[in-house]
Parts: structure tokens; sequence; C-alpha cells
């Protein structure tokens, strides 16, 4: 598991390797993956949007960008958390992914970037 706090607000990580198949005569690997989003502030937030390189070690790097996480936009108050679960399929049995978070506080109105730490993707199976 991975952690880093930014601006109070805590992120952790942890990942899973849902196994491999042939798509379009080429073998991909699939990863999941599940985020805790941890309000340790004092104020209420809400997650707008999300941003992600997702790089494979061919050097192949896929930006992801878009509105909330798994179609919703939660907003966390204070002492609570939000954990939602995705996936990503790469072209090699090893990777990484990093980003942020587009959130504002309620408080103050400001918007602020969060950021998620970088994680690596791997498969057991080519672990040396």
């Amino acid at each position: 598991m991975v952690q880093q706090v930014t601006k109070g607000i805590k992120i952790s990580v942890e990942t899973t390797y849902e196994g491999s198949f042939y798509k379009n005569y080429k073998i991909h690997y699939a990863f999941g993956y599940t985020v805790t989003i941890e309000n340790q502030s004092k104020d209420s937030v809400q997650l707008n949007a999300r941003h992600w390189e997702i790089l494979d070690a061919l050097n192949n790097i896929e930006t992801v960008s878009g509105e909330g996480v798994i179609g919703k936009k939660p907003v966390i108050e204070p002492g609570e958390s939000h954990t939602y679960t995705s996936g990503c399929l790469l072209t090699s049995p090893f990777g990484a992914m990093q980003g942020h978070y587009n959130m504002v506080n309620f408080t103050t109105t400001k918007k602020f970037q969060v950021t998620i730490p970088t994680f690596k993707l791997s498969a057991p199976f080519a672990i040396n």
C-alpha cells in the first residue's frame, strides 16, 4: 500500500493483479486498484475530477482525465473517507500509475489538487 497526504487529504492505494487475456492478438494484463480518500482536514471537500498517467514497462503512457470517480463526485466530511475500486489494462506485466484529484474546499470555496502517489502494478508471476 502507498499513502500520501496533500492539504489534509490522505490518499491510500492498494493494488491487485486480476489476470491476463488476449485482445486483438495482443496479450493484456489486468490490474485492480482500491483508493481510499480520507479527509483529515477540518473542512468538507468534494472530489470533482481525476487525472491519471498510466505507464507500462514498454514506456507506453496513457493519460486519463474525467469528472469524478466511477461516476460519482463524493463530498467527504472531516474525519470521513470515500473508497472506490477501479482498474486498468497494461500491455506488459509491469507498470505504474500516478495522478491527482481536483477538489474544492466547501468552507473557503477554493479549488485545489490532491496528489495521488505513484503506485506500482506488477503481475506476481513476473516478479524476480
